[in-house]
């Protein structure tokens, strides 16, 4: 696409353009869908659910023209520690509702800004966390392995050889080279695997290999090694099958908790797809912020009232909107259309996917959110970034994504609040000359923290000096900080220093008023 041309407007005037877009984005969905219901340890047919009402519902409100929404990997985590934590996936469920509730109100609020407050250190990890996360969950179908109770995701990993599966191994050994070899630039320069793409190709290798594994014997898989998702009789059948949650459990504690988790990670993913697809987009359209908020809130009561997985805009299916050519917002909803008719029509086929194929692809996407390239570009950013990434990473591996996000957190506000305390002013003590007056500058904020270093600078300053003090670009300045710069003014002309303070912070009547007060007090405490 040329983006030098008029940006498209009409729906139904690029259809041209969207419809080719729309099947690719499909075929890329439904092992997406699948994988990721698998890698949250909930039933297979929420994912598909969640595809469908990500590209229908979402993709109909939302104020982005390309971006397509869906059960997404970075959720994956959660998910699966909510449903063991709450005990039923019907419970999960209100949890889900409830999330899309609390995003609702988000967009009303114009919270569309809230990814900006959270340090990319922190966000970095947090899907890199996920990433791992995601690649050791998947190791038991790959190997086709029983289930190992009363270990982590690490000590559980040994226990996997004992009843691995020849077959699942073959498949997902094979997988994992088909998806290698689809991501080489040779490949992706053709325009027959920009269509066809690579984890459309696994899944129909897999369904292919354990075919002809079923003929030749031994490797054959179990029906436990393969997708496995109801098989409708007829279309009452098809909508029997949904589930809904249990209401009844409205009042527990965890299930608001899980919410809030849910509606917080959600909406910062979104946040961060939907700012990577502007960017992305030829055209250069900005998508309003709350209103995607409001689109995913609506999405994820829905998803949650009929079954499905907790809903965000996705990065890899909207990055495949766009290189398929995908103009408008109707290549999405069309993707949601043909996932319906694909979960009507041909549950069947489905079925015959093994599980060792949707891990492969699981293994990649994995992979992507946690590219040893990124932890060597967050460990030349120094450790103030390095040391809140990992932090994040090792607590969401080895605890949970709540707690890897608030340690996190944690120690990127300490790195923030230390690094304010080491410089509340701008001074260049290389190039001052001697003899010219000394010029400190304070930063836009400045708080009770740099009390201790401002009072020391202040203190050094040496007789005979001039001094320029300037607050002119300070937006806050603590009145700590204020009373230590008019001490040091009053005190000045004893040291036969000359103060110049600039900035209204600094020259506004709440330094009298102060003076007054601690007079006021100091009188009073001397009366008889």
């Amino acid at each position: 696409m040329d983006q030098n041309n008029k940006i498209p407007t009409g729906i139904f005037s690029n259809l041209k353009n969207d419809l080719p877009a729309s099947v690719v984005v499909f075929l890329v969905a439904v092992p997406l869908c699948l994988g990721i219901a698998l890698a949250s340890g909930a039933p297979l047919f929420s994912g598909i659910i969640a595809g469908i009402v990500g590209g229908i519902v979402v993709g109909a409100l939302s104020g982005s023209q390309l971006g397509v929404s869906g059960p997404a990997a970075g959720l994956a985590a959660i998910v699966l520690v909510a449903i063991q934590d709450l005990g039923a996936f019907e419970v999960f469920l209100v949890a889900v509702v409830l999330a899309g509730i609390i995003q609702v109100i988000l967009g009303f609020l114009k919270a569309g800004i809230i990814g900006y407050y959270f340090p990319t250190s922190v966000i970095k990890g947090m899907l890199s966390g996920i990433g791992i996360f995601i690649i050791l969950k998947q190791v038991q179908f790959a190997l086709g392995a029983d289930a190992v109770e009363g270990h982590n995701v690490f000590t559980q990993i040994p226990y996997f050889f004992d009843t691995l599966t020849l077959g699942a191994v073959v498949i997902t050994v094979i997988s994992i080279l088909v998806l290698i070899l689809w991501e080489q630039p040779f490949m992706k320069k053709q325009r027959i695997f920009q269509i066809i793409q690579g984890p459309l190709v696994v899944v129909a290798l897999g369904i292919l290999f354990n075919l002809l594994f079923g003929k030749a014997g031994g490797l054959s898989l179990e029906a436990k090694h393969l997708v496995s998702i109801p098989v409708p009789d007829n279309i009452t059948g098809f909508f029997s099958q949904f589930t809904f949650p249990d209401f009844s459990q409205i009042t527990n504690p965890q299930v608001y908790m899980t919410a809030g988790v849910i509606a917080l990670v959600a909406s910062l993913e979104t946040l961060l797809c939907l700012e990577a697809t502007d960017k992305l987009d030829p055209y250069k359209r900005v998508a309003p912020a709350n209103q995607e908020l409001l689109a995913q809130g609506v999405g994820n009561m829905m998803s949650g009232l009929i079954g499905g997985l907790p809903i965000t805009q996705v990065i890899v299916r909207s990055s495949t909107n766009i290189q398929s050519g995908g103009r408008t917002k109707a290549s999405a909803i069309v993707h949601g259309i043909l996932l319906l008719l694909c979960a009507m029509a041909i549950p069947n086929i489905l079925n015959l996917i093994p599980l060792a194929s949707l891990a492969a692809i699981l293994f990649l996407v994995g992979y992507k959110l946690a590219k040893p390239a990124l932890f060597k570009s967050m460990y030349n950013l120094g450790w103030t970034h390095f040391i809140p990434f990992m932090i994040t990473i090792l607590g969401i591996v080895f605890a949970d994504l709540l707690i890897g996000i608030g340690l996190g957190m944690a120690v990127a506000i300490f790195f923030i609040l230390y690094s304010n305390y080491k410089k509340p002013y701008f001074f260049e003590a290389e190039e001052h000359e001697p003899g010219k007056p000394i010029r400190l500058e304070l930063s836009e904020h400045v708080s009770f923290l740099n009390k201790a270093a401002i009072l020391q600078t202040l203190n050094h300053i040496p007789q005979g000096s001039e001094v320029i003090i300037d607050a002119s670009k300070s937006i806050d300045i603590d009145q700590d900080v204020v009373e230590i710069i008019s001490d040091f003014k009053e005190s000045a002309p004893s040291k036969d220093i000359r103060v110049k303070v600039l900035g209204q912070r600094l020259n506004n009547k709440k330094e009298s008023e102060v003076k007054k007060f601690q007079k006021a007090v100091l009188d009073s405490s001397l009366q008889p």
